[in-house]
This record gives structure tokens, C-alpha cells and sequence, in this order.
């Protein structure tokens, strides 16, 4: 057999440097039973970087609120050093109990107050989907970076007149991709696979199960023209990991299907969807559902697994069934053992490097090219999707 070309010791300083020291774990611990050599799990700590406590680097505003994760995006943000100034949201409900948790915030009296701002150079959004991309060419028009939530485009027809207006601009078009930005393990997993501890990077399958929480949904999250389907919605997350983990700059759906075999009440409700990419680099497979049961303890069993040419990763995002307790799970598996890495310390970067981006000019968050192509390829799937129906 040959020897592994990426040395074990290279590794470790590249990808694990001022670690501590590595700890075996019991088999029974993590529910393993190897019996192969090399079949044990360590776990590695993985270092940390010290939260940012200067004076504020850039101010920030958010326009629309209406999906809770505005408060990850204010979270990644004010990590990288942002200072939220103001908010204007049209529903007063939601305004009142997002004062209540910021509660030094301005209360803008409309979008325009915002936009007109000079000192605003950031506007963050999770407005209804539909709305995102409307709201983005406002903003870049009006000489303002944006940030929105995901889906942050819902039509080909968006997308067009976002690349149109971005490129005219040069403004700055993100989008959140939280199941890769804001988990850590998947974050620690990129770092790996950039240093090239699996190998070359041939396949991702990502799995984005999600609980539906039918209570908790306000009515235009039931109608498909406002949230762009399954897989442009939930799909994008696992697009991005496709792109970024194969490091795939061209793309192609070679097939997606979409169906709607439990909530028949809600007649463009899409509640099943999957697809399959061809990359200029690597393939990749993902599967989107709103099944998650309510006896899991969390709103999803998240996976992504990444496939190299000398092993591969799996990043376990919200729980790890019936081992090791909470989210940011990282298995990796080699040619000569069995890893399991604690990502529990691992810096979130993208808030820090968006802000260096606003303030540089400079695209170190994500290349614009691929927050677009990641969108493109998701609508693509969604659009040519073919429409699942079984009998009962």
C-alpha cells in the first residue's frame, strides 16, 4: 500500500496548531464498536480566538424582522465589531419584542430614514423571502452593504436584477448561510479540508431535516411565491457547503424532485425536496424535509458528509443520537485512524470578516460569485424540480 501523502504530523501543525493535548476516548463513551485497527476516537481541542472588545468598527441597521434569525445575523455582526444603530420593521408586534431584547436600539420611522442615513453602512434583513432581494437593491442603490437571512433571493428574476445592480454598484450582496457560518464544527471541517487532511474533495451529502412547529408559522410560510420552495429555502444552505467544500466555482443540477405528503392543507406547500449537483470540482447530493419529529431534542439531525479522496469528514451539526450531547460534531476518518474533534472553542469567523470586508473592500467573508452562484443553483433546482406525488 502506498503511503498516505498528507504526513500526520503536518497535519496536526497545520490544522490542530497550539492544541491541547489529545485524549483517548472510551469506545462505550460515544456508542462505538470498531474492531479494525485504528478504530478508536480521540478528540482534539480545537483553539479558540479572544471575542472582540474594541471600540465599535462600523455602524449597522436592520430593516425587517420578520424570521428569528435576524438575531444570529446581529449576533455574527457585533462579533466582527458592528454597532446596531437603528431598526425599522413595518409590524409592531415584532418591533416590540425586538426592542425588548435590544433595547438600545433607535426606532427608525421608516425604511427610508435608514437608507438616507450617512453614518449606516450595513443593513441586515430577514424580512419575508420574497421581499429580500427587493429590499438589497435599495440598499446597494443607496451606497449600503446588505446582509439577509436565506433564502435572500426567491426568483431568477430577483437574481438577475441583484447581479445587475451588485456589479453597477459594487456593493456588497451577502447572504447567511448559518448551517455552515454559524456552526462550528462545519466551520472547523473547512479549515481541514482546505488543508487537505481528506485529500481532494470529490462529494458533499448534506441532509437539512427541519421541525415544522406548525403553531409557531406565521401564514405566508405556508405560501410557496413568498419563501421560493423547499429547495430554494432550505436547499441554499446545503448548496453553499457544495460549492465551498468541493471548491466548486461552475455548477449544474442534474436533478431535483419536490413533493407535499403531509400538510395536503396548504396546496404550494413543498414539505419534501432533493436534488443532485455536478460541480467543476466535485458532486454533491442534499436532501431537505419538514419531518423532524418532536421527540428529538432539537429542531433538526443536520448532516454533512464530505468525501475525499484520503477519507472523510462528518459534521453532526445540532446533535449527536445517542452519544455525545448538544450540536458542532466533527468525525473525521483517515488512513491511519479515528477522529472526533471538539469544535466547541472554534471561532465563527464570517461576522469578523464581513465587517473587514464593508470597511476593506475586500471579499474574505465569501467571494460574491459564489453568494450568487449558490442562490442560482438552488432556484435552478427549485424551478425544475419535478413534482412528487404517490399513491396512498
Amino acid at each position: 500500500m502506498s503511503r498516505h501523502p498528507f504526513d500526520r504530523r503536518d497535519f496536526l501543525k497545520t490544522a490542530v496548531a497550539s492544541t491541547a493535548a489529545v485524549t483517548v476516548l472510551p469506545q462505550a463513551a460515544l456508542g462505538w464498536s470498531g474492531k479494525a485497527s485504528g478504530s478508536h476516537i480521540e478528540t482534539e481541542s480545537v483553539p479558540g480566538r479572544a471575542p472582540y472588545s474594541g471600540p465599535p468598527r462600523l455602524r449597522f441597521a436592520v430593516i425587517g424582522i420578520n424570521h428569528p434569525h435576524i438575531d444570529g445575523q446581529i449576533g455574527a455582526v457585533q462579533r466582527g465589531g458592528g454597532e446596531l444603530a437603528s431598526v425599522y420593521a413595518a409590524e409592531p408586534e415584532l418591533l416590540a419584542e425586538f426592542t425588548k431584547r435590544y433595547p438600545g436600539v433607535r426606532v427608525a420611522r421608516g425604511e427610508d430614514e435608514i437608507l438616507q442615513d450617512g453614518s449606516i453602512q450595513l443593513v441586515l434583513s430577514s424580512i419575508i423571502p420574497d421581499q429580500r432581494a427587493p429590499l438589497g437593491v435599495r440598499v446597494m442603490q443607496h451606497g449600503k452593504d446588505y446582509m439577509a437571512d436565506k433564502p435572500g433571493i426567491t426568483t431568477l428574476e430577483q437574481l438577475a436584477e441583484v447581479r445587475r445592480v451588485q456589479a453597477q454598484t459594487n456593493r456588497i450582496y451577502s447572504i447567511l448561510y448559518s448551517e455552515r457560518h454559524e456552526n462550528r464544527a462545519t466551520v472547523r471541517a473547512g479549515e481541514l479540508a482546505k488543508a487537505g487532511a481528506i485529500g481532494k474533495v470529490v462529494q458533499t451529502i448534506g441532509m437539512g431535516p427541519h421541525r415544522i412547529s406548525l403553531n409557531a408559522r406565521p401564514p405566508w410560510f405556508w405560501v410557496k411565491p413568498r419563501f421560493g420552495g423547499i429547495l430554494c429555502d432550505i436547499g441554499s444552505h446545503q448548496v453553499d457547503q457544495f460549492l465551498y467544500f468541493t471548491g466548486s466555482t461552475q455548477g449544474e443540477v442534474v436533478a431535483s424532485q419536490v413533493g407535499n405528503f403531509k400538510f395536503s392543507q396548504y396546496a404550494t406547500f413543498e414539505d419534501f425536496g432533493d436534488m443532485l449537483l455536478r460541480g467543476d470540482k466535485g458532486t454533491g447530493y442534499i436532501r431537505n424535509d419538514w419531518y423532524t419529529p418532536d421527540g428529538l431534542s432539537t429542531w433538526g439531525d443536520g448532516r454533512l458528509t464530505i468525501l475525499g479522496t484520503e477519507g472523510y469528514m462528518e459534521v453532526r451539526k445540532n446533535n449527536d443520537i445517542g452519544r455525545a450531547p448538544g450540536g458542532s460534531h466533527l468525525y473525521l476518518v483517515d488512513q491511519k485512524e479515528t477522529r472526533y474533534i471538539d469544535c466547541s472553542q472554534q471561532e465563527l469567523p464570517y461576522g469578523r470578516l464581513l465587517v473587514d470586508d464593508v470597511l476593506n473592500r475586500t471579499e474574505t467573508s465569501m467571494p460574491q460569485a459564489h453568494v450568487l452562484l449558490a442562490t442560482e443553483l438552488a432556484l435552478k433546482a427549485e424551478a425544475q424540480a419535478t413534482k412528487l406525488t404517490f399513491q396512498a
